[in-house]
């Protein structure tokens, strides 16, 4: 299973204690997957999900919430085979109206027959609107392998309905955004921090224990690939530096000789190529008298300088 099926069938488990909070999650539900389908004669309310703990959960909020007894229709997706489409239909013209009154809904203008809130009374209470972003992300969420990146998103049809949800999780310091992905719009978080906070609001404790564990070894993997790199960077840098001092030193004994040196200069030149990956520090120490780091950095550079300057006399070519 993956990690948002893992989240998904977590959170499907949960049914809140007070009514409020199961109806607003049941009102994000049928947001997302309701639909009224009206007819000459009669009319059904129609709740359809192709996730079975999805149906599971709508089942029992109603029957909890409303003591409705319905039934769920299990079928083969017409394009998908292996793919079951879960149904529940009301029918009862005075159930419909009670839930419609109850979880503030209305018929989306936009969208004919979708499903959206009227106003925000169902989701004045911070539980009810983890109850409410609960059961959009239940109904119409995903949530990338934290393995391999941090997205969480929630799909709504309409951006009514998206500008919405952004609202109720914002209200929980999460800086939910917004994009239209063809006639959808969808409100994502990505940062991982803040995924986090999004399990922690919708209560899917398990699974916030699992990312947060991984997150942990992420971080300490990309914390000890950044220490290695950068040692590894110093260790070409000092490489080459030696390598470069070993070239400059040759040439200044070839053409002026370590004789003709000052004696600050003509030790550190005959240390340098006795012991070439020794560091600076250690070859301040083997001088006498002892000399620090920058001391010895400022002959090794005075050396630099005198054969840059021999190899501008013989026209960049080395002899």
């Amino acid at each position: 299973m993956s990690f948002s099926g893992m989240v998904k069938e977590e959170l499907s488990r949960q049914i809140g204690l007070a009514r409020h909070c199961k109806m607003a999650e049941l009102a994000a539900i049928l947001c997302s997957c309701g639909k009224m389908e009206c007819f000459s004669r009669d009319s059904k309310l129609k709740i359809q999900t192709e996730n079975e703990a999805v149906a599971r959960k709508c089942f029992t909020l109603l029957q909890k919430t409303f003591n409705i007894e319905t039934k769920i229709f299990v079928r083969e997706n017409s394009h998908l085979k292996r793919v079951k489409v879960y149904t529940i239909e009301i029918t009862d013209p005075e159930e419909i109206q009670v839930i419609f009154q109850a979880l503030r809904l209305v018929t989306n203008s936009i969208d004919q027959g979708t499903l959206v809130l009227s106003d925000m009374l169902v989701v004045q209470q911070n539980c009810c609107k983890r109850a409410f972003i609960r059961g959009a992300f239940l109904a119409s969420g995903s949530i990338s392998d934290p393995e391999k990146g941090y997205h969480f998103e929630i799909v709504c049809s309409d951006a009514k309905r998206a500008e919405q949800l952004q609202t109720i999780i914002r209200s929980f310091s999460v800086d939910a955004k917004i994009v239209q992905r063809k006639k959808s719009h969808v409100v994502y978080v990505k940062e991982g921090a803040q995924i986090v906070d999004m399990l922690a609001v919708m209560e899917a404790n398990v699974a916030l224990m699992d990312l947060e564990n991984i997150r942990i070894l992420k971080e300490m993997r990309n914390s000890v690939n950044r220490k290695v790199n950068c040692e590894t960077a110093n260790i070409n840098k000092t490489v080459n530096a030696a390598v470069k001092q070993m070239e400059d030193i040759k040439l200044v004994r070839q053409k002026i000789g370590f004789e003709q040196l000052n004696e600050g200069l003509a030790q550190v030149a005959e240390l340098r190529m006795q012991y070439p990956e020794a560091t600076l520090k250690e070859l301040g120490m083997m001088l006498s008298p002892q000399v620090g780091k920058s001391g010895v950095n400022h002959r090794l550079r005075k050396l630099s300088a005198m054969a840059d300057e021999l190899r501008e006399k013989q026209g960049g070519e080395l002899l």
